[in-house]
């Protein structure tokens, strides 16, 4: 909220004098003025400058698992054995995941 410090302040007297239908007719004017809003569509209309990548096509080459890494069965990651903390049941868990 903006505050313009130009203005002159209440004082202790001023702040007293108020009633509390000033106040509560205060609190309804600040309500008033709330728009509903919805997210969705404001949204939907909000571009980014230079973000249209709907004509980009993504390339990325894919390798598969190999012979020294593991697939953590936690959180299903796949790690170099050098990372492995321990394996449950036959199944292997990281370092990340057994702290």
């Amino acid at each position: 909220m903006a505050t313009d410090y130009d203005a002159p302040r209440k004082t202790e007297e001023d702040l007293s004098e108020d009633s509390l239908q000033e106040l509560q007719a205060r609190r309804s004017d600040k309500n008033s003025g709330v728009v509903d809003e919805d997210e969705t569509e404001a949204a939907e209309g909000f571009e980014l400058p230079g973000a249209d990548l709907s004509g980009e096509e993504l390339s990325v080459r894919v390798l598969p698992r190999q012979a020294d890494e593991f697939t953590c069965s936690r959180c299903f990651l796949v790690h170099h054995r050098s990372q492995l903390a321990y394996e449950r049941d036959g199944a292997p868990v990281c370092s990340e995941c057994a702290a």
